[in-house]
């Protein structure tokens, strides 16, 4: 059953890429085309473009989605945060939040062809590498925010391949969020590892996956520790709650 299986996610995992390169290239030219506008126009205009995308690539993939807690998103600015286990979470992840918004990313996809077109326009580029890098994407984050756009990060860094249900948080976006007193909303995804494990090469099993909002947690008079801290706690016992 198991040979079985992985031979059948094999042939998934060609059938994914197909829907997902032949939706890009439709969608290609009418997010080029919004290039002509100024940010945060230009971000409110993708916005609907990158979710109609990724909803064609989740059904025709035969991912189903479920977003709980949406009605937290209450007319404010926020950083969202969300656990990271998979290369599918963030075609999940910034096109689920119902609003627009820009994720920090890895400057290395932008070099993809065609693909780092689209990339740029949702995403906040950072190459981890560099410490000039680093320093520019947060001031470009606060330029995000500062624009009225969310911002989505995930605060592990990488992918989660332990079995802990969370990797210890980065500063990052609770320095930004402290800096710029911008509240947390804690987002956590589920079983999308089951689509796309990290241990697995070209391997895709449709499975449904989930995006949970959870209610905003403010920065005020926390210092950057201790809003870590008291978001990491409320990740994780959500998750393990909820992981089933």
């Amino acid at each position: 059953m198991i040979v079985l299986k992985n031979i059948i996610a094999r042939i998934m995992a060609v059938w994914a890429m197909v829907v997902f390169i032949s939706s890009m290239i439709i969608i290609l030219i009418p997010i080029l085309i919004c290039g002509i506008f100024k940010e945060p126009k230009r971000s409110h205009f993708l916005q609907p473009l990158f979710q109609l995308w990724m909803a064609f690539f989740f059904v025709f993939s035969g991912v189903r989605r479920k977003f709980v807690g949406r009605k937290n998103f209450k007319g404010e600015t926020y950083i969202v945060v969300c656990n990271h286990n998979s290369l599918l979470d963030p075609p999940l992840s910034s096109p689920g939040i119902p609003e627009a918004n820009k994720t920090i990313a890895k400057i290395e996809m932008a070099k993809i062809p065609l693909f780092g077109l689209i990339y740029k326009r949702g995403s906040v580029l950072v190459d981890r590498k560099s410490d000039e890098s680093r320093k520019q994407s947060y001031a470009d984050m606060k330029k995000v925010l500062d624009m009225g756009l969310h911002m989505c990060i995930y605060p592990e860094g990488t992918r989660n391949k332990t079995k802990e249900p969370l990797q210890r948080f980065h500063d990052g976006a609770f320095r930004l969020a402290v800096d710029t007193n911008t509240p947390v909303i804690p987002s956590l995804l589920f079983h999308t590892k089951k689509v796309m494990p990290f241990n697995k090469t070209f391997y895709f099993w449709p499975h449904p996956v989930e995006m949970h909002f959870l209610p905003a947690i403010s920065p005020e008079s926390k210092s950057i520790q201790e809003l870590k801290e008291e978001v990491y706690e409320v990740m994780k016992t959500y998750y393990l709650k909820h992981n089933h």
